[in-house]
């Protein structure tokens, strides 16, 4: 895991090193253990390196290998597998690295190598017989990567950053009332950021040096798979426990420790267990967990994650954040987080990572992505329901209320919520209704009825969240966080593989007599204590109220904001708790980059 960079100058002037070494410096906690640079004329290329394969100097990038020269960050899990391959065509390789596997299959396939990859990476080859740089991002954007392109210069970096000392700090409008109406971030190629985008999950980019010209174009489709859909319920969950599994397994390649986050819900019990049970047969150690205590009997977990230390022989790991340390935290969080984000929740993973640090764990797995994988929101049963005649309707909303955490009159407002857009706009603009009249123009209606639209199919609202709703601004808070602490995140539901598997399976398999995520909880019954498996009172890592609450330091902040000022009428009147939270990550954003308007 790593931080990379990369400029081109357009005029052809040459790029000095205190240039790109600049733009890499930025990074250090992204890679502490080394640097390098690539420089040749009006082109450079940087890298700040985390080492977690091949530890030695041979791993350092950028990377040669032929006529190529790459920067990377994530990983190729496959690798070993992809390598075999590679050196029964003829391929020689002078690491242990996944590096050199990906410019050898570059070499191999051209640009249909990243259909091959299993993993999770952004990379850039500058390909000297072709004189372009190939960019490329993973399949669901699990890895950042951010680019500005301008008549002078085409710059890429793996934080925004970067890119700031290249004058971009003017704000989106559009992007900051898509956050402030409807909680929308990373849905579009554009960030908070005027000029500053970001090359969107599963595409590749094409920079032609001489020519100047940039292409984008989309490497990967989620779609149902037909055979998958066809299988009885045993078959869907034996096949789907051999990828997750096999996903698991995979994601514990590493040179140096790992451990994983657990929370005490499904998801992380998951993969706490099986990796336990791998991670033991390779190396006869207990493997690492890491949680984090709200300290809020309302919403702590630590009684379910101790259940899994025990079942699982875990070496469990327990943080507790300080509320003495908050004010100072927030800002350091808000600098890695680089833009508004949707909650306080943040806090809590920001110490997890802390403490994954602190117990020597380089590589942490996570369970981000079951929800939007397996059903695992409430919302998902409203799509559910629309779909069944009226006396399965009427048996299946009496299962949801015995088998999920949701009340009657709970089901009863999610399903006009999310089934009527007007009703929806009309809830979010009454939350707003202080704004300014010139910016009414930027709520953006189009996509409330969009996500209408999908919720009348399982698979189109799951495929909404997966690669534009939910999933793409989880994953940056997750890097983010993770990177902020040189901890490398791996996300086990994310395999693509187990990804295709989990949303092609039927969905009664997925929700079953009201029992969200049924198929997981189905193979989790086999290595988890019932009591997880079977959890219905889902939380995650929440916060205490206490703990985040905005004092009178954040109303000042609130209330002397330049941006919120403009787009708000009387920001000091508003009192809804969500929109205070917006408007304090605003403000604390506003300061800590000095926003323009």
């Amino acid at each position: 895991m790593c931080g990379i960079a990369g400029i081109v100058k357009k005029n052809g002037t040459e790029v000095l090193k205190e240039e790109i070494k600049a733009l890499t410096d930025i990074v250090i906690h992204r890679g502490p253990d080394d640097e390098g640079f690539y420089i040749s004329g009006n082109i450079a290329l940087g890298h700040r390196r985390l080492s977690i394969l091949d530890l030695s100097s041979a791993g350092r990038q950028p990377m040669i290998y032929k006529d190529l020269v790459i920067t990377f960050n994530g990983e190729i899990y496959n690798y070993l597998e992809l390598k075999k391959e590679l050196e029964n065509a003829g391929f020689q390789f002078q690491t242990h690295t996944d590096t050199e596997v990906i410019e050898a299959a570059y070499l191999f396939w051209g640009e249909d190598c990243v259909n091959h990859f299993n993993g999770m990476w952004s990379f850039v080859i500058y390909d000297l017989r072709k004189n372009i740089l190939f960019c490329s991002r993973d399949r669901f954007g699990i890895k950042p990567f951010y680019y500005v392109n301008n008549p002078a210069i085409f710059a890429f970096g793996s934080e925004i950053k970067q890119l700031h000392l290249l004058g971009c700090r003017k704000v989106n409008t559009q992007i900051l009332l898509d956050y402030l109406y409807l909680g929308y971030e990373n849905h579009t190629p554009e960030t908070f950021f005027k000029d500053v985008f970001q090359l969107e999950p599963a595409h590749n980019l094409i920079y032609d040096i001489g020519k100047c010209e940039v292409k984008i174009e989309r490497y990967y489709q989620l779609e149902l798979k037909g055979d998958i859909q066809s299988l009885a319920l045993d078959e869907a969950a034996s096949l789907y426990e051999e990828r997750i599994n096999n996903a698991i397994s995979l994601r514990l390649r590493s040179d140096v420790k790992v451990g994983t986050c657990l929370s005490g819900g499904l998801d992380s019990s998951y993969i706490a267990s099986v990796a336990a049970k791998y991670y033991h047969e390779r190396s006869g150690s207990r493997f690492t967990s890491i949680t984090a205590q709200s300290g809020d009997p309302k919403n702590d977990e630590t009684v379910y994650a101790k259940m899994v230390v025990d079942s699982a022989n875990l070496d469990g790991k327990f943080t507790k954040p300080e509320t003495n340390n908050i004010s100072k935290d927030i800002r350091r969080i808000v600098y890695h987080q680089e833009e508004p984000f949707g909650g306080p929740s943040i806090l809590m993973q920001y110490y997890v990572m802390k403490s994954a640090k602190d117990n020597g764990c380089s590589v942490l797995l996570d369970g981000q992505g079951g929800d939007e994988t397996l059903l695992g929101y409430e919302r998902y049963y409203i799509s559910f329901l629309r779909n069944l005649p009226l006396r399965e309707f009427i048996r299946w909303f009496k299962k949801i209320k015995e088998n999920s955490r949701l009340s009657l009159r709970e089901v009863v407002f999610y399903y006009f919520y999310f089934n009527f857009p007007f009703v929806r706009a009309i809830r979010l603009k009454r939350r707003i209704r202080g704004i300014r009249e010139k910016y009414k123009k930027y709520l953006n209606n189009p996509l409330v009825y969009e996500y209408a639209k999908a919720s009348g199919n399982v698979f189109d609202l799951q495929y909404l969240e997966i690669t534009k709703a939910q999933l793409r601004h989880l994953l940056n808070y997750e890097d983010k966080n993770s990177m902020a602490w040189s901890v490398e995140t791996r996300l086990p539901f994310l395999d693509y593989s187990a990804l295709e598997t989990a949303v092609s399976v039927k969905a009664p398999y997925k929700i079953n007599n009201g029992w969200s995520k049924f198929i997981l909880r189905k193979i989790g019954d086999k290595v988890l204590p019932s009591e997880i498996a079977w959890r219905k009172n889902k939380i995650g890592f929440e916060s205490p109220k206490d703990f985040w609450e905005i004092n009178e330091e954040g109303d000042c902040l609130i209330s002397n904001s330049k941006i919120l000022n403009e787009i708000f009428k009387n920001v000091s009147k508003v009192k809804d708790p969500g929109l205070r939270w917006k408007f304090f990550s605003i403000a604390l954003w506003e300061k800590e980059f000095q926003i323009e308007l």
